[in-house]
């Protein structure tokens, strides 16, 4: 009785599986073997007098690595035709198992080639199989338009105040000569313009004949309030129906930029004759980098000493002062009144500068001396004009 129970159990178990192996095999796909010859274009057309060149590939689908042997037949009197692997001519290729080969077949067509069509086959011949790969070439005098550009530097760096000037060479590889427009789509506030690679007058368009390219200029501004960081630009080129277009990068640094004022925005202050009298200066920097090493000058009226504490300042992070004394003492006989001494403030070719209005008094004790002065010069004349009035 236990064994019947098991046995039926274990009849139970293989019908509960069975409907299951099917729906697995079902979703497996077949498995590929075998060498396969391959291109993504196998009809092309082509302009006679030009080269003209198509990729291919030799796959491997799990068989063991082979060597292969290329050969081209079909190419008509005249025709070059060049198999090329790493930029190479190639006459053969191993291909490991699971992986595949690259390999371009160029083609170089007479400028006096017949119209028409050919039929050309690409040959490659192992130990034990042989491949083939039927490509088709048409020529034709009249291609559609057909543009490239490419920058020579794509990615210049340079601070805010730099100009950015990208090389760009456009060729035209159409049938037929083209009038070729520029355009750039760049960040909000960047200027931009284009012009010949050795002069300045700016241009929209210009004309490249059939096969030939051209070398243009493109120039690009930054704001000067523009903060550090990378900034791509597009440039597109058209021409009838065909366009092409690249992208360039400008690697903005940063600048500092210096400004100099009083405590609380105030430009002026107060001085003694021969004392020294400390005057706060701010030194903003309203720049988009560090200010470092900054160095601190004045020019005064002769007779002036001015000096500072500190007499540098290391570094002002954008965005940040740093309030320095400037220890002015006018001279002893310095005439009362307004004075304007300059102050600057400078790191690296940034610079700034401004006047302060300097009110200069003269001491107490001068006035007391002057106004003794002044009396004993009256008692001497009044003195001297009754001794001599009488006579």
């Amino acid at each position: 009785m236990r064994l019947r129970t098991a046995l039926l159990s274990v009849l139970l178990l293989i019908a509960a599986l069975l409907p299951a192996v099917p729906a697995v095999a079902q979703d497996t796909p077949p498995p590929v073997k075998g060498f396969f010859l391959l291109t993504d274009y196998p009809a092309v057309t082509v302009r006679p007098g030009t080269t003209s060149t198509i990729n291919l590939r030799l796959r491997n689908y799990a068989l063991p690595p082979e060597r292969f042997a290329f050969s081209v037949t079909g190419a008509p009197a005249g025709w070059t035709v060049t198999l090329l692997g790493g930029g190479q001519p190639a006459a053969a290729a191993m291909v490991a198992t699971n992986d595949s080969t690259t390999l371009q077949l160029r083609l170089d067509v007479p400028e006096k080639a017949a119209m028409g069509t050919q039929n050309l086959t690409v040959v490659a011949k192992g130990t034990t199989t042989e491949l083939t790969l039927p490509v088709t070439v048409t020529l034709a005098k009249d291609l559609p338009a057909k543009l490239s550009i490419k920058a020579q530097l794509p990615s210049l760096r340079g601070n805010a105040k730099s100009n950015f000037e990208f090389q760009m060479d456009v060729k035209n590889d159409s049938g037929r000569n083209l009038v070729v427009a520029f355009g750039a789509q760049a960040p909000q506030y960047f200027e931009t313009s284009f012009t010949e690679q050795y002069g300045s007058q700016e241009l929209n368009s210009i004309p490249i004949d059939a096969g030939q390219s051209k070398t243009i200029k493109l120039k690009v501004r930054p704001p000067s309030t523009v903060g550090a960081g990378r900034y791509p630009v597009t440039v597109k080129a058209t021409a009838e129906d065909a366009t092409a277009e690249t992208t360039v990068a400008l690697e903005v640094t940063g600048q500092p930029k210096l400004n100099l004022s009083g405590r609380d925005g105030v430009l002026s202050g107060r001085a003694e004759a021969g004392k020294e009298t400390s005057i706060p200066i701010v030194i903003t920097n309203t720049g988009t980098a560090p200010a470092d090493e900054i160095e601190i000058t004045s020019s005064a009226p002769s007779g002036w000493k001015i000096n500072f504490e500190p007499k540098t300042v290391d570094r002002i992070a954008p965005g940040q002062n740093k309030e320095v004394q400037a220890q002015v003492t006018p001279p002893e006989k310095a005439i009362a009144g307004d004075y304007a001494p300059t102050f600057t403030v400078s790191s690296r070719g940034e610079t700034a500068s401004t006047q302060f209005r300097v009110a200069v008094g003269t001491s107490t004790m001068w006035g007391i001396i002057g106004a003794g002065i002044i009396a004993i010069a009256l008692l001497i004349l009044v003195g001297a004009v009754a001794r001599f009035g009488r006579r």
